[in-house]
């Protein structure tokens, strides 16, 4: 099945190797690699994603928000990356703490605007940087996050 903590993957060796300290953990299952990396660090990461030619992962397909309210880093922030040239797949999930912010990869692949609005609307997950931060799906005035596993189910 898949290797756990520092495991092996060819994306992840090379990403060791250009920025040290920012893979935390790797594992692949089914040819499909997934890293594990600091929230404070996806920015850079991300750049050298798309612009280095190891990987050239110009297609962010999926960003999302998952909430584990037990977990010391409870929140994710889940890339999913797909390099045409390559046809490689890649996901990241950057790993936060209860308020601490992410940077915004808006900079890097414009289409991640509204997904980071809708992380943002659904889990009060905040990209500094966001050129547009506000709620998408909601109404402007309510109260609390939805897909918060802590989130109140009944009236």
């Amino acid at each position: 099945m898949a290797t756990e903590l520092a495991g092996q993957t060819p994306a992840a060796d090379l990403l060791r190797e250009k920025l040290p300290d920012t893979v935390q953990a790797a594992a692949s299952f089914r040819g499909e690699e997934t890293i594990d990396v600091p929230g404070s660090r996806i920015l850079p990461l991300c750049k050298i994603l798309l612009e280095d030619p190891a990987f050239r992962f110009d297609f962010l397909t999926d960003l999302c928000g998952v909430h584990f309210p037990d977990r010391p880093f409870p929140f994710q922030v889940v890339y999913h990356l797909y390099s045409f040239a390559r046809h490689a797949r890649l996901r990241i999930r950057a790993l936060l703490g209860e308020s601490e912010p992410i940077a915004s990869v808006v900079s890097v692949w414009p289409g991640a605007d509204w997904q980071e609005r809708e992380a943002f609307d659904l889990l009060g997950i905040r990209f500094e940087g966001h050129p547009d931060l506000r709620r998408i799906l909601m109404p402007d005035g309510f109260d609390g996050y939805p897909l918060r596993k802590d989130f109140p189910v009944e009236g």
